[in-house]
């Protein structure tokens, strides 16, 4: 592990980020630790944001139904008897938000227009099996990358989640690493990526 990372290690250990479990943020967010709500909003902003648009809500209005989620989630945190179970808590929590705002948009259409044109899903996420299984793995993934150090995160964000793709040297530079290095670090990052993934219950 080089100096950077030890550093970023240990300042890691003593601020609440996003790599910590639920219970340990949850618990820091109820002895209002401003850090560690952050920390909760960074890890599952993406979770929460698939579910809004899985709904099919535009996007003028997505912006404020992600809000109303988070702000639902932070009154009634209290409420969360295991905090280890944030994460399907979270999930039931904006896919009822977001079946409520459906109803409503469907009532306010019907009275607007005879022919509902819904473009939106026919049915609610918590009715396709498939999309809930695929919103959770998705979550577990990105666990699973935050559960890296910095650079490895940083590493795999610039090689598989970047578009278009970035060209080895270019990598090479954001990192300040040499070009020829970059294959070496890939196969490190990647294979500790894999036994993140294993600890998640992932293939």
């Amino acid at each position: 592990m080089s100096l950077t990372d030890r550093i970023e290690s240990l300042r890691r250990r003593d601020l609440p980020d996003s790599s910590w479990p639920d219970d340990r943020l949850v618990s820091a967010c109820l002895d209002s630790e401003e850090a560690a709500w952050n920390a909760l909003v960074d890890k599952y902003s993406q979770l929460v944001f698939t579910v809004v648009r899985c709904y099919g809500v535009p996007s003028d209005q997505a912006t404020d139904i992600f809000q109303a989620i988070w702000l639902d989630a932070y009154n009634d945190l209290q409420q969360l008897r295991q905090p280890k179970a944030f994460r399907g808590w979270l999930t039931s929590l904006a896919r009822n938000k977001c079946y409520h705002w459906k109803q409503t948009w469907r009532r306010q259409q019907a009275h607007e227009i005879s022919n509902v044109d819904d473009t939106g899903p026919e049915l609610p996420v918590d009715d396709q099996p498939d999309l809930v299984e695929q919103l959770a793995r998705d979550q577990l993934v990105r666990e699973a990358i935050l559960g890296l150090s910095p650079r490895c995160r940083e590493l795999v964000r610039l090689l598989f989640f970047t578009f278009p793709p970035k060209p080895y040297k270019e990598i090479a530079e954001s990192l300040g690493l040499a070009t020829g290095s970059i294959g070496f670090t890939r196969g490190r990052c990647l294979k500790l990526l894999q036994k993140q993934l294993a600890r998640h219950g992932l293939p």
